[in-house]
């Protein structure tokens, strides 16, 4: 068999990337479409299945290729949170025609996208929150990624945003001290009184309504201003993220250096940089590595590509081929 050719996949809870490339690092193919994450449908892993394959089998065929000739295969999966669903995944993964290949949480993606060194930290700081460590041996740890009452989630935009309206509603109803966000957060859902507030949020919330990237400008504006209750949500999101973070740390064999990628709109297009402060300063008390801290700037699909190039090879991607990836990858994201 002729394995020439790898292929990644950046599976998100909206988009999926697929990526084909051969073992030089040289781009060939790629396609951009819907989820294939198995939370997202009624018959969950067998749609996962269906669409996944599908797509592979498609970016396969317009290549004159098939499966006899991939070397290897990286899945970074969105749902892919506890062992349960791993395993599940995997089967789905076998299923389709893969022998050689890795899946896990796309919080990985991140670690290899971010990292030169292939392993590391990486916290993810979008609509929600998890976080995922490669150690240098190639142990793998996720921590967080399945809510904030069980895991700690307490982060991302979905979470500060609600955390957001909670600081107005206790200022109005629990005794709560006062906060500049009231009149900006009542301006922006369009709220006639004080009485209407609970019902509009409500609402917002049931809906998937809510304006959750100008309910965090919010949160962040007034907390630049000194704001205490924004500066509360904020500190208290930082700690909870840098324990996740050193959580993870300390349950892989890191020696005394540590990479931690930051991935996610929270921390990519921060507005303010209040939480990457505190986040760091969290995260120094709690450790004593050394750690270094890098924005992840490319698409976390470059991940999947270099991981599934480390599979195909046995050790990691050299830097030529690295940066190629990343160019890649960025041109077609």
């Amino acid at each position: 068999m002729n394995r020439k050719h790898i292929i990644g996949v950046d599976g998100g809870n909206s988009k999926t990337d697929y990526f084909l490339f051969d073992l030089q690092g040289n781009f060939v193919d790629h396609i951009n479409t819907g989820t294939c994450s198995h939370e997202q449908f009624p018959d969950a892993y067998a749609s996962s299945f269906r669409i996944m394959n599908e797509n592979i089998q498609h970016l396969l065929t317009r290549n004159q290729l098939t499966m006899s000739d991939l070397a290897a295969g990286a899945f970074g999966l969105a749902g892919a949170d506890i062992p349960s669903q791993k395993e599940n995944l995997c089967r789905v993964i076998e299923e389709i025609g893969f022998t050689h290949y890795a899946v896990d949480n796309d919080s990985f993606l991140g670690v290899k996208a971010g990292s030169e060194k292939g392993y590391g930290i990486c916290s993810i700081n979008g609509s929600g929150t998890s976080t995922g460590g490669i150690s240098p041996s190639g142990k793998r740890l996720q921590v967080g990624g399945v809510g904030s009452e069980l895991s700690g989630d307490e982060a991302g935009g979905f979470y500060l945003a609600r955390k957001t309206l909670r600081a107005v509603y206790d200022a109005y109803y629990r005794m709560g001290p006062a906060t500049t966000m009231t009149g900006p957060v009542m301006q922006l859902l369009r709220i006639p009184s004080q009485e209407l507030f609970i019902e509009y949020a409500l609402t917002g919330m049931l809906q998937r309504t809510l304006p959750n990237t100008e309910l965090m400008q919010i949160l962040f504006s007034c907390a630049d201003r000194g704001d205490m209750a924004a500066l509360d949500i904020i500190e208290h999101s930082a700690k909870q993220l840098a324990c996740s973070t050193v959580g993870c740390m300390h349950h892989l064999d890191f020696e005394h250096e540590v990479d931690i990628v930051l991935a996610g709109s929270v921390w990519v297009k921060a507005e303010s940089p209040l939480l990457l402060q505190k986040y760091k300063r969290y995260v120094e008390q709690l450790t004593s590595h050394h750690c270094n801290y890098i924005l992840l700037q490319v698409p976390p699909a470059t991940g999947a590509v270099l991981w599934a190039l480390e599979l195909a090879h046995g050790q990691p991607v050299d830097q030529a081929a690295r940066q190629k990836v990343i160019h890649s990858v960025e041109n077609r994201s």
